[in-house]
């Protein structure tokens, strides 16, 4: 046995070990949208404080995610972990300035993250029996990001529904990245 391979199984290991991690974010993500599903919110500064909750939420995710990922994944999933903070942070300090620019900010989070998903899903297409599920996710969050930029009427509304469908589909991947942590694991 070579040491490449060795060096290999012992990666697989210490990333299968945290899948749980991911299924719970998944699940917590799911949860996430269907609460913003189910409440109205008819004031810009609810809209602000939601979106910069979710978006911390989402930068922390990232965050946990580093540990699973390679070199290269691991700058961008820190780059993204660290954009999606800052607009957090910007959105609940700035509630009023920030909502018109909260329609631009989440075509733009929506089209990185589908795009990120779709390169993933085509990545993983060989080691993940689901592949295709986070293809059609990463292509409906294209779809939905560009709908969201060229679409300025009922802001309020749109706002809400993107960032729940954002949600759902952050907790759909993150299940399908725990699947595959939990097969890698038992690989190893």
């Amino acid at each position: 046995m070579s040491s490449f391979a060795l060096d290999e199984t012992e990666v697989r290991k210490d990333a299968g070990r945290y899948w749980w991690l991911f299924l719970l974010t998944g699940i917590l993500w799911l949860v996430v949208s269907l609460v913003i599903f189910r409440f109205t919110y008819v004031s810009v500064s609810s809209i602000a404080y939601l979106f910069g909750a979710v978006a911390i939420f989402c930068g922390v995710n990232e965050f946990f995610a580093l540990g699973a990922s390679s070199t290269g994944w691991k700058i961008v999933r820190a780059l993204l972990g660290v954009l999606f903070v800052v607009a957090g942070v910007v959105a609940l300090i700035n509630p009023f300035e920030t909502f018109a620019a909260l329609a631009g900010l989440m075509s733009f989070f929506l089209v990185l993250k589908g795009t990120f998903d779709i390169v993933v899903s085509i990545v993983a297409r060989g080691d993940l029996a689901v592949w295709w599920l986070q293809l059609v996710v990463g292509l409906v969050e294209i779809l939905i990001g560009f709908w969201a930029a060229g679409y300025f009427g009922r802001e309020a509304f749109l706002l809400v529904i993107w960032v729940a469908a954002s949600c759902m589909a952050r907790g759909i991947t993150e299940i399908v990245l725990a699947i595959k942590l939990h097969g890698l694991a038992k690989q190893a």
